[in-house]
C-alpha cells in the first residue's frame, strides 16, 4: 500500500515504525482515558508481524511530513464468514476532521474486498464519539460479542467483492 490522501501519505507498516506508531496509538488513548494496554489489547502493535503480516493481514501507517500521525490494520478472525476485524484505526486530533478517517476506512474496506474477505468487524469503545460515528454512517451494523475488555462495541458489515 502506497496511497496518498491529500498531503499525507499512507503505507505499508515497516520495521522502524513500530515505536512512533505505538506512541500514537497509546496518546490516542490515553486522550480519551483508555489505558495502553502492550500486554493485552496493544500487543500487536508491538508484534505486528506475527498478528498481522505471518496471517494475512495488513497494517498501515500515516504520515504527514514525515511524521507517523495515524494508523490502520486488519487481519483474518474466526468470526463470521471469511472474517477479518479492522483494527488499530487511530488519528492523532491534529488531523481528525479532515476526512483522512473516511479515507482511510475506504481503502481497508477496497484492501480488504480485493482479498476476497466477506465481512468486516470493528471493536469500539463508546468514549471514541468520532470513531463511532464513522462507523455507523458508513454501514457498519452493530453486533455482540465484544473481545476486548476496554471496548463496549462491535460492529459487522458485509461486502460484495465485484
Amino acid at each position: 500500500m502506497r496511497e496518498f490522501y491529500q498531503d499525507f501519505l499512507i503505507r505499508n507498516w515497516e520495521v522502524g515504525d513500530r515505536t512512533r506508531a505505538a506512541a500514537v496509538i497509546s496518546y490516542v488513548l490515553s486522550e480519551y482515558g483508555l489505558g495502553w494496554e502492550p500486554n493485552g489489547a496493544d500487543r500487536d502493535v508491538l508484534q505486528v508481524e506475527d498478528f498481522y503480516l505471518a496471517v494475512g493481514g495488513e497494517f498501515w501507517v500515516i504520515e504527514h511530513q514525515s511524521q507517523i500521525v495515524g494508523t490502520g490494520a486488519y487481519y483474518p478472525v474466526n468470526r463470521g464468514q471469511k472474517a477479518v476485524e479492522i483494527r488499530k484505526m487511530y488519528l492523532l486530533s491534529s488531523v481528525r476532521g479532515l476526512g483522512l478517517g473516511k479515507y482511510l476506512l475506504q481503502q481497508l474496506e477496497a484492501a480488504i474486498a480485493s482479498r476476497g474477505f466477506q465481512q468486516i468487524w470493528i471493536e469500539t469503545a463508546s468514549v471514541l464519539v468520532e470513531a463511532v460515528k464513522l462507523y455507523e454512517s458508513n454501514g457498519y451494523q452493530p453486533a455482540t460479542g465484544t473481545e476486548t475488555a476496554r471496548c463496549d462495541r462491535v460492529y459487522v458489515k458485509s461486502i460484495i467483492n465485484s
